[in-house]
């Protein structure tokens, strides 16, 4: 058995902690559990995606500033 490893940034998906699930395999299956509220399940690795992917920061456009130019004006007192 490999030993047990966190993975770092992963949410509990029963109470919402992060960093605190971490993974094995356990009988050639890989199982992932919570060391806060003992929630555990396996992990199932076959994709079932429908519809269309959320939108990721890499897919949107980036806004390019005008090459505008505002002029200001200093008033002294």
């Amino acid at each position: 058995m490999r030993p047990k490893r966190f993975i770092a940034g992963a949410v509990c998906p029963s109470c919402g902690a992060m960093d605190t699930v971490r993974t094995y395999t356990h009988s050639g299956k890989e199982h992932r559990e919570c060391v806060d509220c003992r929630y555990s399940d396996v992990m199932n690795f076959e994709s079932t995606l429908e519809g269309e992917l959320p939108e990721a920061r890499i897919d949107r456009e980036e806004r390019v500033p005008d090459n505008t130019v505002d002029i200001i004006r200093i008033v002294d007192h």
